[in-house]
């Protein structure tokens, strides 16, 4: 097994979000373990909340580690992995409590490992693991009258692409394929109907038996060859959605919540078709759109601990956030100066493999088309600085 650690004794840069929140029976950690695909969103909030964040997560990035006190690279987060890494953070510091975000989805196992070995922070391992069981979740969802696309688990007969086949732990839409001809069907999958429509999702905070509503939110995808045609490339917290609507999803909160013991933030995924919304997943972790909030992590500590904030943060104009996926193999080059608003980037000397995220990049303006065009603009920036860098260095061969 290889770590590689980042050690740093400075104190986390940034204002508190504390204040945001009142609640002075909860404990808020002095350290806070997170563990993620990629930490740096998670890093940064908690840094701003007045917490010592240290970092466990797959890419290492420059942004996390300016936020991160500690921080340990590992080639996956599985319990071999991060158990390694959690008896390493807490020899060397007085760490107690711990929160996971995305990345997780394919060693669910892992939970149940770190759970007796340091708190939890967020949705409990049983928890996690009944949504990753879409058996369970599919049949829950359908016991609570919420509507959902048909699902089934067996291959169904037609290979038309009316289908689509969907990793039972996925995340970010990495291996969601149309059911074809020639579409692979292993074991670990299932089948839901392709319903056309805008892609949402609401966030929310859960103390174990209601939900607070954060944020309605609306999200896209990208085609990466050469068959991901469903991969989440990015989300502006803006839904138009009718006060009828945000009620009915109020209502399968409502009931998804106290079902499944949902603590901490979450996020709801679903599908707009016509004037009808359909139900995907529930996130059980903190999602990407939290980063679009102001002070949710405090949110979150608070909320897993059973307990609301006084009041939630209001929204200010449109934020959104689209990942850079690499359009071939580069090596970030020494000095090489990105863009404005760009955040999850690579070390220099760092490889971004073809299909992978070289960096995301945020906006903030007055409405979502302001804010989308703006994100494709810096988008085609970023692509074409690293065209140009690769065009240079081929050209000195």
């Amino acid at each position: 097994m290889s770590l590689s650690t980042d050690r740093r004794t400075k104190r986390p840069a940034g204002e508190s979000d504390t204040s945001l929140f009142s609640a002075p029976e909860a404990v808020f950690p002095e350290y806070l373990l997170i563990v993620a695909g990629s930490g740096r969103s998670l890093a940064e909030a908690s840094a701003r909340a007045g917490m010592k964040p240290l970092v466990v997560d797959l890419f290492g990035d420059a942004d996390m580690r300016n936020s991160a006190i500690d921080s340990i690279t590992v080639p996956a987060l599985d319990a071999a992995h991060l158990m390694a890494s959690v008896e390493y953070f807490v020899r060397h510091y007085p760490v107690r409590h711990l929160v996971y975000g995305s990345g997780i989805e394919p060693h669910p196992e892992s939970l149940g490992d770190l759970d007796g070995r340091i708190r939890i922070l967020g949705n409990s391992p049983e928890t996690f693991i009944r949504l990753q069981n879409k058996v369970e979740f599919f049949s829950v969802l359908s016991e609570l009258n919420i509507p959902f696309p048909e699902v089934v688990f067996t291959a169904p007969p037609e290979k038309d692409g009316r289908w689509l086949v969907k990793p039972r732990q996925g995340q970010g839409g990495f291996g969601i394929r149309r059911y074809g001809p020639d579409c692979p069907a292993p074991s670990s999958v299932y089948w839901q109907r392709f319903e056309p429509g805008t892609s949402h999702s609401v966030l929310f905070l859960a103390n174990g038996q209601e939900a607070r509503i954060v944020g309605f939110n609306t999200q896209w995808t990208v085609a990466l060859p050469p068959d991901q045609e469903f991969v989440f490339a990015g989300i502006v917290n803006d839904c138009p959605l009718s006060g009828g609507q945000r009620s009915a999803i109020m209502g399968w909160l409502s009931r998804c919540v106290p079902v499944f013991g949902l603590k901490g933030i979450n996020s709801l995924d679903f599908v707009k078709s016509g004037d009808r919304l359909l139900v995907l997943e529930i996130n059980a972790r903190p999602s990407a759109s939290m980063q679009l909030y102001d002070g949710m992590l405090s949110g979150h500590v608070l909320a897993a601990q059973g307990r609301f904030p006084d009041k939630l943060p209001e929204r200010s104009g449109v934020r959104g956030m689209q990942i850079v996926y690499a359009e071939s193999d580069w090596v970030v080059p020494a000095g090489f100066e990105w863009p404005e608003g760009c955040v999850d980037r690579p070390a220099e000397g760092g490889l971004c493999r073809k299909g992978q995220p070289v960096c995301s990049i945020i906006a903030h303006q007055n409405d979502s088309q302001q804010v989308v065009d703006l994100l494709k603009l810096r988008q085609q920036i970023v692509n074409n600085m690293i065209k140009v860098q690769s065009h240079g260095i081929q050209s000195k061969r």
